[in-house]
């Protein structure tokens, strides 16, 4: 049993153990942003919008007022804006961290590229774009 504590004690104390746990802790909290979000600003604007167009007297709950039987199809809605915003903002997000990150690969490949080459004939340095060697004056490929 000891061994079993200390092997799930040597689990739990990895680095991406605790990384995971981190993003899960925010991606709840962020969770709740984005209801609070889609519950206090989006919603409320959908349903000045359909209250523009149809002139509907009160759009108070307009997701939550939507049931299909013994279904609350309204909070279904809700839940798939929520998730809609969600994942567009973690794309975009990961998106940039993405950009950020060849950013510094594209500056090294750069770098990287050749500027000189070897003659074939007296292994001499020449510039890349060289027809003839400077130094054998050989015809260079």
């Amino acid at each position: 049993m000891k061994k079993f504590l200390n092997e799930f004690k040597e689990f739990a104390m990895k680095g991406n153990m605790i990384d995971m746990s981190i993003g899960v802790v925010i991606g709840a909290a962020f969770g709740k942003i984005i209801t609070g979000l889609t519950d206090c600003i989006i919603t409320p604007l959908i349903a000045l919008i359909i209250n523009a167009i149809f002139h509907v007297e009160s759009t108070d709950q307009l997701f939550s007022s939507i049931v299909v039987g013994p279904f609350p199809v309204g909070q279904l809605i809700s839940t798939v804006i929520d998730f809609l915003i969600t994942a567009m903002v973690l794309f975009a997000i990961v998106k940039a961290i993405n950009e950020i990150q060849t950013l510094g690969h594209k500056e090294a490949e750069e770098e990287a590229a050749p500027t000189t080459k070897v003659c074939p004939y007296c292994k001499s340095e020449i510039a890349i774009d060289a027809v003839k060697c400077p130094h054998c004056t050989s015809d260079v490929e």
